[in-house]
């Protein structure tokens, strides 16, 4: 469509060798947390989207390199993807069925707002509502018992949710589904593959970086 933008989603996940140049010639780049890919997924960085709660966050926080970094001295703004409300309610839920999460949903989001500030940044936290309708759609693609979705899950529907982006060309880079145990991520795959087929996203492959995928 004519005059749309490309939004990359950069997962920390492996890329092709030759993808960095096509990540940093998108209109937006969305990195996430440590951006442990930075430099093979290029260097571009307009946001860095990052979990606000629990132990990564404190030691985001507290690591200079982190706060230092090139990603998020790059990044124009700061994206928190737990909302503090939402993480309030399930932290009551968590201490019945996972104790051993007593620090999970320990909030930092004005930590993370008053960073942002100091530093020039726009700040934004994600509607609980996005958390609540990735949910109701895991739920149509047999989820396993999980704690959260991921933060790359979240923020995939919080692009595709905002009008914004209505007629964005949203691509993914660097997203394996495989991580910590308490995400969906093979039902978050399964979710991810209806929206690729439904021309909502595609896929930048990591077997060829010079060609965008309609599937994987």
């Amino acid at each position: 469509m004519a005059g749309a933008r490309k939004v990359m989603i950069v997962g920390n996940g492996p890329v092709a060798d030759n993808a960095a140049a096509l990540i940093d010639a998108a209109d937006l780049v969305i990195r996430f947390n440590g951006s442990r890919n930075f430099g093979v997924a290029g260097r571009r960085t307009d946001v860095v989207a990052l979990c606000n709660t629990g132990r990564p966050a404190a030691a985001m926080l507290a690591d200079p390199a982190w706060r230092d970094s090139d990603a998020v001295r790059g990044a124009s703004e700061i994206w928190s993807v737990r909302h503090p409300e939402k993480f309030a309610e399930l932290g009551v839920a968590l201490a019945a069925s996972h104790p051993e999460l007593d620090d999970f949903c320990d909030d930092y989001t004005q930590e993370f707002a008053a960073f942002a500030t100091a530093k020039g940044k726009g700040y934004r936290v994600i509607s609980p509502a996005v958390h609540e309708a990735v949910d109701a759609a895991l739920a149509e693609h047999q989820a396993e018992a999980y704690v959260v979705p991921s933060s790359g899950m979240v923020v995939v529907a919080a692009v595709l949710s905002d009008m914004a982006h209505a007629n964005d060309n949203v691509v993914l880079a660097g997203f394996s589904h495989v991580g910590w145990d308490g995400h969906p991520f093979a039902a978050e795959k399964r979710l991810i593959e209806s929206y690729i087929k439904a021309g909502r996203l595609t896929r930048l492959l990591p077997v060829s970086a010079s060609s965008l995928s309609p599937g994987a």
